[in-house]
């Protein structure tokens, strides 16, 4: 019992401050793809020419907002991170000897690190949604000043959403973002777990090797996912507004297919999100070189 419990600490731990660290690194990129992916219905932009693309959208952010900018948002999604992930692999560790791991072969093992990374997922972030809600209402808004922003900072998002929209504001695509992210962290936890058993010694495993398998499995899952991505935030962007954005969800996907250029049009901010998947390849590694060490 002691050894679980030291175990789960260990993982918590690691987990989250290699969460907090990459965040923190890889916020200006992150900030640049929700601006592109929500451009279309961000107050502030209405009316207004729309960013062309990632080093359009960074020269006018720069330009019209500041260096500092790129970070707006990042102390809630720091906040929001940490426990997230921290909870992602110390849950995801728990789960796995409750599925039975031993004893089932490559397949089987493969089946139960997918399954278990996602049940991990979508149970951390029905813990911390709100979170992640306002850090994207923080990114999504625009204007130097504070007297130009919708909000003014966090605590001015949970003012306003709970005055407009109470409680359910905040939950704003929770329906569509429980299984876009346990589609993602089983990809991102099964596929890096299960790649890195076929290292004949993981713990000793070139950093180099290990960083590029955790790219390639933060790439291919961060794809894979992203047009759900689109659409929870976009349904994020209707709390607090009085018109109408989307009905539902059904209704996201119908408007964004067909007003905004088809399937490409849910892939708005993709290739920043394909930088930003530096972050999560960062997590990765510093994770396994770290609960390596202290092993």
């Amino acid at each position: 019992m002691k050894n679980s419990s030291n175990s789960f600490l260990i993982d918590f731990t690691i987990g989250g401050f290699s969460a907090g660290l990459s965040k923190v690194i890889v916020a200006p990129i992150e900030r640049v793809k929700l601006l592109l992916q929500l451009q279309h219905v961000a107050k502030g932009l209405e009316g207004k020419e729309k960013y062309k693309g990632i080093i359009d959208c960074v020269c006018k952010v720069y330009k019209t907002q500041g260096l500092l900018s790129f970070w707006r948002g990042n102390t809630s999604n720091i906040i929001r991170h940490f426990p997230a992930q921290a909870i992602n692999f110390a849950i995801k560790e728990q789960i796995k000897p409750l599925l039975n791991c031993e004893g089932n072969g490559f397949i089987g093992k493969t089946i139960i690190n997918f399954v278990a990374g996602g049940f991990a997922g979508a149970f951390s972030l029905s813990l911390v949604y709100p979170l992640d809600f306002i850090r994207t209402r923080m990114a999504a808004d625009v204007g130097k000043e504070k007297s130009e922003r919708e909000f003014s900072g966090i605590s001015s998002v949970v003012r306003k959403i709970w005055l407009s929209d109470g409680i359910t504001g905040f939950y704003r695509g929770i329906s569509i973002a429980i299984p876009n992210s346990f589609i993602y962290r089983s990809l991102y936890f099964g596929g890096f777990d299960t790649g890195l058993s076929l290292f004949s010694d993981s713990q000793r495993a070139n950093v180099l090797n290990i960083w590029a398998l955790a790219q390639i499995i933060t790439l291919t899952a961060g794809l894979l996912v992203y047009p759900l991505d689109t659409v929870r935030r976009r349904l994020m962007m209707q709390s607090g507004r009085q018109d109408i954005l989307y009905a539902n969800t059904r209704d996201c996907f119908r408007k964004i297919y067909t007003t905004e250029g088809g399937i490409l049009a849910f892939y708005k901010g993709a290739a920043s999100n394909c930088i930003r998947g530096l972050g999560g390849a960062l997590v990765l590694v510093f994770y396994n070189k770290g609960k390596t060490h202290l092993s």
